[in-house]
């Protein structure tokens, strides 16, 4: 389901390789783009972490790649 923060693929294209590459051990359960609709439907709405949509990839894992990509 589809927020009014998610990205289109227009705006996808151009950020995902904005976005770090990490080494993978093992195939990732959320694409970083399913993990970026996450800190923006948070940053958009202003809730709190925890409060994120079921849909959406859990809080942890949203709020951690927050941190990272924000360093």
């Amino acid at each position: 389901m589809p927020y009014s923060s998610s990205l289109t693929d227009e705006e996808w294209v151009l950020i995902e390789p904005l976005l770090p590459k990490k080494k993978r051990t093992k195939p990732p359960k959320w694409t970083k783009r399913e993990i970026l609709d996450g800190v923006l439907y948070q940053l958009k709405n202003g809730c709190n972490w925890c409060d994120l949509p079921k849909d959406l990839p859990a809080y942890s894992t949203v709020f951690w790649h927050y941190k990272q990509w924000r360093d």
